[in-house]
C-alpha cells in the first residue's frame, strides 16, 4: 500500500435531545487541547455503520440501544495528514483519512456514558457542546471536515 491510500474510517456525531454534540478529548493529544467526535479505522468486512456504531461504543460506553440512526453523510469526506504526521502515523501506509459520517440522537443519560468501556480509553473527558463549535476545538488539519459535517447535518440536529 502507497503512502497516498487513505485509511478508511467511521465516525458518529451524537447528539443529545438538547441539540449539542459529543465530543471527547484524546488521552495522546490532551497537551493539544484538541476535542473530537467518536471516529476509528474500519475493519476488513466491516460495513460502514457497523464501524461507526462500533466506534462509538468502544469510545464512549455508549450501547446501540440507546442510539438512534438520523442520517449518513451523502459521501465520504477525507483529510490529509500533515506532511510532518505522514508516515508516522498508522505504520506509514496512508496520507489521511476516508471518513464514513452518521449523526445519530443519543436516548440515555450522561451516565451511560463510560470512557473506560474499552481497554485501554481512548478519551481522557468528554463534553457536549454546541454543533457550531465543533471546527474551533479539532486539530487543524481536521476542520474542513468538521465543518462539512455542520453544514451537511445541521438541519437534521
Amino acid at each position: 500500500m502507497s503512502a497516498a491510500a487513505y485509511r478508511l474510517c467511521a465516525g458518529f456525531m451524537l447528539t443529545n435531545k438538547h441539540g449539542q454534540v459529543f465530543v471527547g478529548q484524546r488521552i495522546d493529544s490532551q497537551h493539544l487541547g484538541a476535542w473530537q467526535m467518536p471516529q476509528g479505522g474500519i475493519d476488513p468486512g466491516e460495513d460502514t455503520r457497523e464501524a461507526a456504531l462500533r466506534e462509538l461504543h468502544e469510545e464512549t460506553g455508549i450501547g446501540t440501544h440507546l442510539v438512534d440512526i438520523i442520517a449518513q453523510t451523502r459521501e465520504p469526506l477525507r483529510y490529509d495528514l500533515p506532511d510532518e504526521l505522514i508516515g508516522k502515523l498508522w505504520g506509514g501506509k496512508y496520507r489521511g483519512q476516508e471518513q464514513h459520517w452518521f449523526l445519530g440522537r443519543f436516548s440515555g443519560s450522561d451516565d451511560d456514558v463510560n470512557l473506560e468501556a474499552h481497554d485501554p480509553p481512548e478519551f481522557a473527558e468528554w463534553q457536549w457542546v454546541e454543533p457550531t463549535q465543533l471546527p474551533d476545538l479539532i486539530v487543524p488539519f481536521k476542520r474542513d471536515v468538521y465543518r462539512a459535517l455542520v453544514r451537511e447535518f445541521g438541519d437534521l440536529i
